[in-house]
């Protein structure tokens, strides 16, 4: 058996973008020893790419309100979203971004010097009443990139430890269900280290990676939903996946809802503004479910551009000043991956698979929760953060601006949580006996097999993304996805039996993407399975069988986890009750 080092800390987290650095920030400004864990430098984490803001009601301009914002992400989730935890986060969200403000977060200004909002795709005034609310507030067009940058700036001032090009392996927990904490693969070195904690929390983002078309960068596997759902826990929601409408049309890199909430609008082949047929009201800024399937519409009824799979996001009617001081990284990104200048011609764009709204299930605490229909309790020491968890404050359909939101709010409260832990908990619990043996002779299995006959790593990863496009996108059906799980179960055959290509230790890239692989695969069951099973249409999920929503019958949670060779499906009650505020009934969703 190889050697494992073992390295002691308060907290073992596992994720370097912005959840990870503002969960890092407050416990490590609270003298707790911390680990932060990531495949990658923190700086090229995905937080970086997101561009168009962060939701709060400031009231920059206009009159705002958090309860105004709470009814449309209540509204925006289509009413799936847990009313605590969309309250806890709304109401926090003024405090925190003028948090971020201090630590340095270089806001886009108004004239009189507060920070910039703009509008941004389902918001709204009055509890729904009164035209379009601004409310998004940005760093031009590279908001991500900032918070980012200035959380890491923060971290590396209370001196938090890092541990870069680690790949987390598995979670550590004893007979009673603790966790206590991950074993690694050092990437750069090759060899196994186990990271003991009294809390690990897990903030590794997104599994975007799942489809082959995504605006997600390649890191985005879901490495943290597949460390819980291996450790035998529940993933909430795995069918809502959340399809950009506006991705660079054959790449699918992200035209941010910026475009639109400075101005931007769609146009057909026909050179129609299509939207007034699907969002009459609010037009180009209605939630993205609801704009990704009217470009799909438009395209499928043969009105694409050219007759082809693409409409026109048009911006040069506006100022080019606008464009140069609001939107450079947009023209940037148009100008090398569509070639087009913005201010000179339209973006051709489609929808493109963005982000997870489901994941590991947490309260709002951060604090890891199994359950069922009867209730849930608290997974011991273990805690998960950022779109790699379920809280649920997107449900069905995340707003667009809610994302950077979420993972500083959550960020916080699960550092003050943790810090309530350690408060009681002075020393570690001992460590089960051959603690992370098992993930080691899983990865040396691995090294043994290269040079067997099979498809390549990345040959089965298209693949499987090429099935998750046909078969879990846009618009759905009970045939189509009955198809897409027989093809995810002959294929999950084929990659338990395969092996990387290369058999070398240090910096061995191609047995980091097959441990990644086979994370995603199993995730894929997961989202197949979960949209199978929910006989209805609700946000981002789109049965065309079953095209209404159905709250008597599917105004739950969905639950997957780990049986056997297959999926187990099991749900629970959204939590409808807020903190302080009246219940938002669900109603029909219009924009």
């Amino acid at each position: 058996m190889p050697t494992i080092t073992q390295h002691l800390f308060d907290v073992v987290v596992v994720g370097a973008g912005g959840a990870g650095l503002r969960a890092a920030l407050g416990l490590s400004e609270s003298s707790a020893k911390v680990a932060v864990l990531s495949k990658v430098l923190p700086t090229r984490s995905h937080t970086v790419s997101a561009q168009g803001g962060i939701n709060a009601a400031l009231g920059n301009g206009e009159e705002d309100s958090w309860h105004w914002h709470m009814y449309d992400t209540v509204k925006g989730s289509d009413y799936l979203g847990d009313q605590d935890a969309i309250e806890y986060m709304c109401r926090a969200a003024p405090r925190l971004v003028l948090e971020l403000e201090h630590l340095g977060v270089p806001f886009s200004r108004n004239e009189d010097g507060t920070v910039y909002q703009r509008p941004f795709g389902g918001q709204s005034k009055k509890l729904g009443e009164g035209g379009q609310a601004a409310r998004t507030c940005a760093a031009a067009d590279r908001t991500g990139h900032a918070v980012l940058h200035t959380l890491y700036q923060q971290n590396l001032r209370v001196g938090t430890t890092f541990f870069n090009e680690f790949q987390a392996l598995e979670l550590i927990r004893d007979d009673e269900g603790t966790v206590l904490g991950v074993l690694a693969w050092d990437i750069v070195n090759g060899g196994y280290h186990l990271f003991q904690g009294k809390a690990t929390v897990i903030a590794t983002g997104g599994a975007g990676r799942l489809f082959r078309t995504s605006t997600n960068a390649h890191i985005n596997t879901g490495d943290g939903m597949a460390l819980a759902l291996n450790a035998g826990l529940q993933l909430e929601d795995m069918e809502f996946f959340q399809f950009h409408p506006t991705g660079i049309a054959g790449v699918g890199i992200l035209i941010s809802e910026a475009v639109r909430g400075e101005g931007g609008y769609l146009v057909n082949g026909e050179g129609e503004r299509f939207m007034s047929r699907y969002a009459p009201h609010v037009l180009d800024l209605a939630s993205r479910d609801v704009v990704a399937r009217a470009i799909a519409t438009e395209v499928a009824q043969g009105r694409g551009i050219g007759g082809g799979d693409r409409v026109h996001l048009k911006v040069d009617h506006l100022d080019p000043e606008v464009i140069k001081s609001r939107l450079p990284g947009i023209r940037e990104l148009s100008i090398k991956f569509a070639g087009v200048d913005p201010i000179k011609a339209p973006i051709p764009v489609y929808p493109s698979a963005h982000y997870t709204m489901g994941g590991i299930p947490t309260n709002r605490f951060g604090e890891v929760v199994e359950g069922d229909m009867s209730g849930e309790k608290v997974v011991p020491g273990f805690y998960a953060i950022g779109e790699c968890a379920c809280v649920s404050v997107h449900g069905a359909n995340r707003l667009g601006g809610n994302s950077l939101l979420d993972i500083v709010v959550f960020g916080r409260a699960c550092a003050n949580k943790v810090l309530e832990q350690l408060a009681g908990q002075r020393y570690h619990k001992p460590l089960p006996e051959g603690a992370g043996e098992a993930g080691v002779a899983k990865i040396e299995a691995l090294l043994a097999r290269v040079g067997r006959e099979g498809p390549s790593t990345a040959e089965l990863r298209t693949k499987m993304q090429t099935i998750m496009d046909r078969y879990c996108g846009v618009f759905r059906t009970d045939a189509v996805l009955a198809q897409g799980e027989q093809a995810l179960a002959a294929l999950a055959q084929e990659v338990a039996a395969s092996a990387p290509g290369f058999a070398g230790r240090p910096f061995n890239t191609a047995l980091t993407e097959h441990i990644e692989l086979l994370g995603m695969m199993e995730l894929a069951r997961a989202v197949a399975a979960s949209a199978r099973a929910r006989t209805e249409s609700r946000g981002a999920h789109f049965r065309q069988d079953y095209p209404e929503r159905d709250d008597a019958h599917f105004q739950k949670h969905t639950l997957a986890r780990l049986d056997g060779g297959g999926i187990a499906i099991d749900y629970k009650p959204v939590r409808t009750q807020p903190l302080t505020v009246e219940t938002f009934a669900p109603k029909p969703r219009v924009y």
